[in-house]
């Protein structure tokens, strides 16, 4: 038992040493760039000082609104995305002939850059959130239609053959064999949707009439040279989307526990 349990500490010990690497890493590169002048010092300050600052920020509640509303947008566009591009793309990918139809209109849209598309969801939304949500919302939809089409298509024929020579009928075979042969390419859609529309968001409350969010707030700290506040958003941005695939990543495991078997 103790053998056991010195086993775990040891794999938890180095988990945790895996996990601190990456950011000591990138602090460090950060910090060797300041300090060598690679970067001119008016504008890249030092990351000791931009997570000072940032702390503070964060610790007196002035982030609180734009990370809030930023991932509000973003968790509205995914919800979007899931409820109308996992149907279809279910549909897509059980007709291999549907998908052959419109398989030109969905790669053409998904290879567009979401940005250029910015003008035509202003002339349709306006400049309110609307436009935001609804820009990212098909960005991600994109996506998850594409792998989810594309998890039925290749799921597994021999569980399914399989489940045809039992004499299961088509509305069986799809809940308990296509279906869970589809989720991991669910969730490597939906994790890749989180990730576009958030970047989206930032881009789109940068530039599209936004008054908050963790875009705007690095836009407006760069117009005003308050580079700690524009680096420590910048952070915060991308804290937020580790975060949120790494909650995905966990659910996923949870969940698709199968998934390779």
């Amino acid at each position: 038992m103790s053998s056991l349990t010195e086993k775990s500490g040891n794999q938890s010990l180095r988990r945790a040493i895996e996990l601190v690497v990456g950011p000591l890493l990138l602090i460090a590169v950060w910090w060797i760039a300041y300090k060598g002048q690679f970067v001119n010092k008016d504008l890249l300050p030092s990351p000791i000082d931009t997570l000072r600052d940032t702390a503070m920020i964060i610790w007196s509640g002035r982030m609180t609104t734009d990370f809030t509303h930023t991932l509000s947008r973003v968790a509205y566009s995914v919800v979007i995305a899931i409820v109308a591009g996992v149907p279809i793309g279910i549909v897509l990918g059980a007709k291999s002939a549907i998908y052959r139809s419109v398989e030109f209109l969905i790669d053409f849209f998904r290879s567009t850059p979401a940005t250029a598309l910015f003008p035509l969801f202003l002339l349709l939304f306006g400049l309110g959130d609307l436009a935001k949500i609804a820009v990212a919302a098909f960005a991600a939809w994109l996506v998850i239609v594409f792998n989810v089409a594309y998890g039925v298509m290749n799921a597994r024929q021999t569980r399914i053959l399989a489940a045809h020579s039992m004499g299961a009928s088509s509305l069986r075979i799809f809940k308990d064999v296509i279906f869970y042969e589809t989720l991991p390419q669910i969730f490597i859609g939906l994790r890749t949707a989180v990730s576009l529309a958030l970047v989206v968001i930032i881009v789109a409350e940068m530039f599209i009439g936004a008054t908050d969010g963790i875009g705007h707030r690095i836009i407006d700290a760069q117009i005003s040279y308050s580079l700690t506040d524009m680096y420590g958003s910048i952070l915060i941005a991308g804290a937020m989307g580790y975060g949120m695939n790494l909650a995905l990543l966990l659910i996923e495991r949870s969940l698709v526990h199968w998934s390779g078997k």
